[in-house]
Formats: structure tokens, C-alpha cells, sequence
């Protein structure tokens, strides 16, 4: 009974090794792309020369247990330094190399760099950080990586792993969409109304020219689409924890939610946030579909390579198992060609590695290289392009030299020695990652009674009673922890009511001749109506901009106002002189209140900011 019930909990509960290795992947390619996104704005939005210098970040908005690298020095070069470093290790994580030390890292510069500048923070990055926590106690390194490739250990890996991290990674990404849900359904807008999308779709800082196509459609069909939404969120994620046919019930969820977060990348501009999802439900593939893709690709080609690399020559030996694991030939035989006379006199001949095909016949040089790739299920694609001769000839070109130059080459594997890999199961490692769970589920559910609290009038109710527990000295200590780890979560995204306060800036520039300008695109003159998606787009350029924006029109807006205009205002001046330098600036919002489809939308021109340049 007690095995029945393990092998039941540890088909819910495990990850596939391979799923793990796909996901790793997947979330260093999007910490990649955020990091390329904030580097664009890099002077603007993290040295002291843009619109959050480090002093006025600590003095108006920092929580006093956030903690970042990047307010040690408002140089910007020193922020690019950083972001350079962050990148590097995203790439080691890429690769898979000191997985776990590069997954340590790259949470930690990913929370650096969040709370450097709260302005920019929206819905993806509140993802990204929750599941980088996660991901630090999840063996990520255990495939399709070079400390895989490298593994010196005799002990074979398991397929799965079952552990206190894969109930929190499983449990988080759960928690994503059912705490959403549970805000939204405090919304009339929500249920009963059923205007949900017809609000989110009119939001123009966010929507597409296909959301805006689909605002289009009959309301009975938009109010269709917002039960269908969330039902599914309330829904959907507990598919993955039925117990029987859970591959079936599994697949069927991630097929779900990732057609989900493309109709959602579609419709609106959102950042790395629908990309982010979709990796994370990547980490779920169950393992009978690894294996059935595995029986698929075994062909007599593939069954029977072989590849001889020089016992004396380290470099050879590295370089081979790496071309094993990244090129996907798992199970390939990699074997000395000392031990077989034939082999060897051929390597000697050729100066080269030897490939052994099905049918015995060799490959040599760069040759080989290209009938090994001609095998790999993903490199598969460029074998027409390494046959094209120019290439051809320069790649074996390239590998005479490498042959010819082993102890050199051989600096550049140096860093990469053959370590024992092992998935362990701690149990004082699960004690705390299953604390931290319930810390991280006590976080969420105070986020939500803080809201519910905060928003409607006062109610003597089970919410109101732990709203109280909340605020004792005792919780506020433990509270700490989420602070300090980023833990702190309230997915209240497009909750509990979609954003209605839409519109978009006009900024004033007054000069020294008294010519006005706009501020916003200097080669454009001052424009009052409605900017076209195209020219929001052109304006933001990234999703930091975009959300920056957002902001200005928020509750943090008031502090952030007086910050922007000097920065303006030194932007300005620094590319202009004398009677051209900007003397004043007048920030207004064209406010565009969403209202019911059924009536008139207003405009109304409100002055936010002024300032003496």
C-alpha cells in the first residue's frame, strides 16, 4: 500500500530530468532577452543620471529589507559592468555549467536589478523572480548541459526527481494562476458582469492591433471569453495533480495554458511574461513522452555510431562529450581508438577523430562533424549548410588547426573538468524549501486579505480576522524573510478589475527663445489626440518604458514626477545650447477613463507636473 502511494505521489509530484534540462534552457534564454531589454535603457533607468537616482530610490520607494549590487555606484559604467557579469552567467546557466552556482547567481542579479528601479516592475518579472527562487534547489544542470556532458560519476542519473523543490516549483506555478483567479473574482467586472476583456482590450498601453481587432467582436462573445478565463485559471492548473491518467491530464495542461500565453502574446504587449510562462510549463513534460520521443528516434543510424577520440589528447575527450550531449545522441559510444589497432593507425593517418557508421564505413576531419550533426535530432537542419563547400573546406581548414594544435586548445576546456554529478535527496534541504513553500503560501494569502482589506469598507469577516494575525509583531518578523528572498507575491494580474485608468502623456518643453516643444519626439510637433499603436510603440520601445509610463499615471507617480522632469530637463540641455536649452516643462495626461462599451469615452486634459528647468 505504502509503495502504491509513493509511486502515485512521485507520478504527481516528480520532474523529468530532461523536462528540467528543457526549462533551463528556455528561463536562461528569457533572463537573456530581459537583461538585452533593460540594457537598452541602462543610463536612463539604473545610473543616478536618470529617472531614479540612487537617492531618491532610498529615500522615497526602496523597501528598507530590499537590497541590491546595483546601488553601490550610480556609474553607469559600473551598471554596465554588472549587466555584462549577469549576462555571462545567464549564458553559464544557458550551457548548463556550475548549474547550480550560475542559478544562484542569475536569481540574484535578477532581484539587483528589479529592485534597483520598482517603477519598471509589471506582472513578467513578478514571474521570473518566483520561479529563479525555485529553480536554485532544482537539479537544472542534470541534462542536455556540459556538467552532464562532463559527469565523471559511475552512478547512473535517474529520469525523475522527487523532492520538497518539485512540490514548491509545482505548487508556485499554481499558485500564478489561482491566486489571479481569486482576486478577479472579487471583481464584478469579473463575474457576474462578464467585462473583463472588453476592459483589458481597451487598454491601450498594453494592447495589440490584434487585441484591438478582437475589441471589435460582439460583447456576448468578449463576455464569453471572460467566464471561459476564469473558470479556466480557477480550473486549469489543478489538471496536473489528478491522479489517474496523469500523463494524459498533464499534457493536456500544458498544451492548455501555452495556447493560452500565445493568444495572450498576441493580443497584448507584455514582455517577456507570455514567453516566461510557456517555459515554465515546459518543466512538466512528463517523462512517458521523453520516453516515447526517445523509442522514435532510435534508427540503425543512429544505433550504430560510433565515435574514437585520442586517449592522450584531454581536449578530445571533453570535446566529444560535449558533442554527445548538446548535439542530442545519447547513448552514442565514445571510445578510445587506442584500444582498436585498426582505428588507431586511421586516426594517426588522418590526424583526425574517427566516426564509425552503421554500416562500418569512417569519417575524418571535418567530415566527420558533419555526419554526426546529420544525426542529431535538433542540429539535423544545418548538415545542407556544412556540406556547401566554401564552408566545407574552411571548417576543415579550422580542424587541422585544432588537430594540429591540441595542447593549445586544450587552455580552453581547462575551465571544464569532468565532475561527479549526483541528485541527492536531502531531507534538511526539503525541510526548508517545504517551510519556505508555506512561508511563500501565507505571503500570497496575506497579499490577498491586505487588498481585499484595503479596498472595500470595513467587515467584522474571516478576512478582517487575518488581517489581524498578519499585522502581529510575530508575523511582521518572519515577514522579513520575503523581503529579504523577493518571496513577497500578489499575482493580481489584470486583477481584481482590469486597469481602466487609460490614456497617454503630452510633455511641453518651453526653451530660452520662447519656442515650445515636445519633449517626447523632438522631431514631432506637439500633438493633443491619441497616439496610434505604432507611435506608442516608437515612444516606449521597451517594456520597461512602457511600464514606466503606466506608472506615471499610478500612486507612485507623485513621487516619481519630479525625478523625470530633471531628467528631461538634463537630457535637453546636454544636446542643446543657449537659446535653445530648455527653461521649463509642463507634463499633462490625456486622461481616457475606459467607460461601458454602451457610452461616449471622455478626454480629459489634466496637468501633472511643471518644472523650471
Amino acid at each position: 500500500m505504502n509503495n502504491k502511494l509513493f509511486s502515485k505521489l512521485k507520478e504527481i509530484f516528480a520532474l523529468d530530468l530532461r523536462s528540467l534540462g528543457i526549462f533551463r534552457i528556455g528561463l536562461a534564454l528569457v533572463v537573456m532577452t530581459d537583461l538585452i531589454s533593460r540594457a537598452r535603457g541602462l543610463t536612463d533607468h539604473y545610473s543616478d543620471a536618470g529617472v531614479m537616482p540612487r537617492e531618491a530610490l532610498t529615500k522615497e520607494l526602496l523597501h528598507p529589507w530590499y537590497w541590491s549590487f546595483h546601488l553601490i555606484s550610480g556609474n553607469y559604467l559600473f551598471q554596465i559592468v554588472l549587466f555584462i557579469l549577469a549576462f555571462l552567467i545567464a549564458i553559464a546557466m544557458l550551457v548548463g555549467y556550475r548549474t547550480r552556482l550560475a542559478t544562484i547567481a542569475t536569481w540574484a542579479f535578477n532581484i539587483s536589478v528589479q529592485n534597483r528601479n520598482p517603477a519598471l516592475i509589471f506582472a513578467g518579472d513578478d514571474v521570473l523572480r518566483a520561479m529563479l527562487f525555485w529553480a536554485m534547489f532544482l537539479p537544472l544542470g542534470a541534462a542536455y548541459s556540459i556538467d552532464s556532458a562532463l559527469n565523471s560519476s559511475q552512478k547512473p542519473l535517474p529520469k525523475q526527481v522527487i523532492s520538497g523543490a518539485t512540490v514548491a516549483f509545482l505548487v508556485q506555478l499554481i499558485f500564478i494562476y489561482t491566486w489571479s483567479a481569486a482576486y478577479k473574482t472579487k471583481s464584478e467586472i469579473w463575474w457576474p458582469n462578464g467585462e473583463a476583456v472588453y476592459y483589458s482590450l481597451s487598454f491601450d498601453q498594453y494592447v495589440t492591433e490584434l487585441g484591438q481587432l478582437l475589441l471589435g467582436f460582439p460583447l456576448p462573445l468578449l463576455q464569453f471569453l471572460t467566464f471561459s478565463a476564469l473558470i479556466f485559471e480557477w480550473v486549469a492548473p489543478f489538471m496536473i495533480f489528478i491522479p489517474w491518467r496523469t500523463t494524459f491530464w498533464r499534457c493536456l495542461a500544458i498544451i492548455s495554458f501555452i495556447l493560452l500565453h500565445i493568444g495572450f502574446e498576441l493580443s497584448f504587449s507584455i514582455g517577456v511574461l507570455s514567453y516566461l510562462s510557456m517555459v515554465n510549463w515546459l518543466a512538466l513534460i512528463p517523462t512517458p513522452v521523453w520516453d516515447k520521443i526517445a523509442h522514435q528516434l532510435k534508427t540503425p543510424q543512429r544505433e550504430g555510431l560510433i565515435i574514437y577520440y585520442d586517449q592522450d589528447c584531454g581536449f578530445c575527450k571533453k570535446v566529444v562529450h560535449l558533442i554527445r550531449t548538446f548535439l542530442i545522441l545519447p547513448g552514442t559510444p565514445l571510445l578510445v581508438a587506442q584500444d582498436n589497432e585498426s582505428i588507431y593507425s586511421d586516426m594517426l593517418a588522418q590526424n583526425s577523430w574517427v566516426i564509425v557508421d552503421w554500416q562500418g564505413n569512417r569519417y575524418f576531419k571535418f567530415e566527420g562533424i558533419i555526419y554526426v550533426c546529420s544525426l542529431s535530432p535538433i542540429f539535423q537542419f544545418i548538415t545542407p549548410i556544412l556540406r556547401w563547400q566554401p564552408i566545407k573546406t574552411g571548417g576543415t581548414k579550422f580542424y587541422e588547426t585544432i588537430a594540429s594544435n591540441r595542447k593549445f586548445a586544450g587552455n580552453f576546456t581547462k575551465p571544464f573538468p569532468f565532475r561527479p554529478l549526483e541528485i541527492n535527496n536531502s531531507l534538511p534541504l526539503n525541510i526548508v524549501t517545504l517551510l519556505l513553500l508555506f512561508l511563500t503560501t501565507l505571503w500570497n494569502l496575506k497579499s490577498f486579505v491586505d487588498q481585499t482589506v484595503y479596498r472595500r469598507p470595513f467587515k467584522d469577516d474571516w478576512i478582517n480576522t487575518t488581517h489581524k494575525i498578519f499585522t502581529k509583531r510575530t508575523f511582521q518578523a518572519i515577514n522579513i524573510i520575503s523581503y529579504l528572498t523577493r518571496l513577497d507575491q500578489s499575482w493580481s494580474i489584470f486583477a481584481p478589475a482590469p486597469p481602466r485608468d487609460d490614456g497617454w502623456h503630452v510633455i511641453v518643453g518651453k526653451l530660452n527663445d520662447g519656442t515650445e516643444v515636445n519633449l517626447l519626439n523632438e522631431n514631432s510637433p506637439i500633438r493633443w489626440e491619441k497616439p496610434t499603436l505604432k507611435q506608442r510603440q516608437n515612444l516606449y520601445q521597451t517594456i520597461q518604458w512602457r511600464v514606466y509610463f503606466i506608472n506615471l499615471n499610478r500612486a507612485m507617480g507623485q513621487k516619481l514626477y519630479p525625478h523625470f522632469a530633471e531628467y528631461l530637463c538634463n537630457q535637453w540641455n546636454t544636446n542643446h545650447t543657449r537659446d535653445k536649452k530648455l527653461k521649463s516643462l509642463e507634463i499633462y495626461f490625456m486622461d481616457e477613463r475606459t467607460v461601458p462599451a454602451d457610452q461616449k469615452q471622455p478626454i480629459k486634459k489634466e496637468l501633472h507636473f511643471k518644472k523650471e528647468c
